[in-house]
């Protein structure tokens, strides 16, 4: 191997080590999302909330994955001004722009990943139930740690695993979640309970 192909490698190095950057940094981006989704498929809620600390950096972390990829493809796609490189003609696939290309759709997935992370939950089946009108009670908390849409339905299916929840309804844009409940059947602090066993907390009561 020349010297001319050895100095081509720290180049190949530090291109890795940017795409492995940026991927990371899109990762961490999502894991305010991404946790309440594997916490749900591994069977443990009650830590869904660990990560929900990462959403007020999830803009800044958007912003270094896309700094970080457009310098990789940067140092892809710029012209090679020494015509007496002895570059290896054909480079490993990890320093490829093919490689570079599926760093950056993975990186995207995973900051895409809220508005698509309610699709791992279970459909609720709307089943009908009649109940006397006056059993039926409405109530509203603010939840902490929703982030997404993901946290959304942690928090709804947790609600509506309880015997006696009509309705579950949870929303991260307002941290609050409405319940009606048949008061034969349960009450505010079995729900309650069912909520917070997800990571997620019930701040208190809003409305009844």
């Amino acid at each position: 191997m020349n010297e001319q192909t050895k100095s081509n490698q720290p180049k190949d190095s530090t291109d890795t080590k940017w795409m492995g950057a940026g991927l990371m940094a899109a990762f961490v981006a999502s894991l305010c999302c991404v946790t309440p989704v594997f916490a749900f498929l591994a069977g443990i809620g009650g830590v869904a909330s660990t990560f929900s600390w990462v959403e007020p950096f999830r803009p800044y972390l958007i912003g270094l994955t896309a700094l970080l990829l457009g310098f990789a493809w940067y140092q892809k796609l710029r012209p090679q001004w020494d015509p007496d490189c002895a570059c290896e003609e054909n480079p490993s696939f990890w320093q490829t722009k093919g490689f570079l290309g599926v760093v950056t759709f993975l990186a995207a997935l995973l900051l895409a990943f809220p508005y698509y992370s309610d699709a791992f939950f279970p459909k609720q089946d709307k089943q009908v139930v009649y109940v006397q009108e006056s059993q039926v009670q409405t109530i509203t908390w603010d939840i902490k740690g929703m982030t997404c849409t993901g946290c959304e339905a942690t928090v709804e299916n947790a609600a509506s695993g309880v015997d006696g929840v009509l309705e579950a309804d949870a929303s991260y844009d307002t941290g609050k979640a409405t319940i009606r409940y048949d008061q034969s059947k349960t009450n505010q602090e079995t729900i309650k309970a069912a909520i917070n066993k997800t990571g997620f907390t019930v701040a208190e009561k809003q409305s009844n």
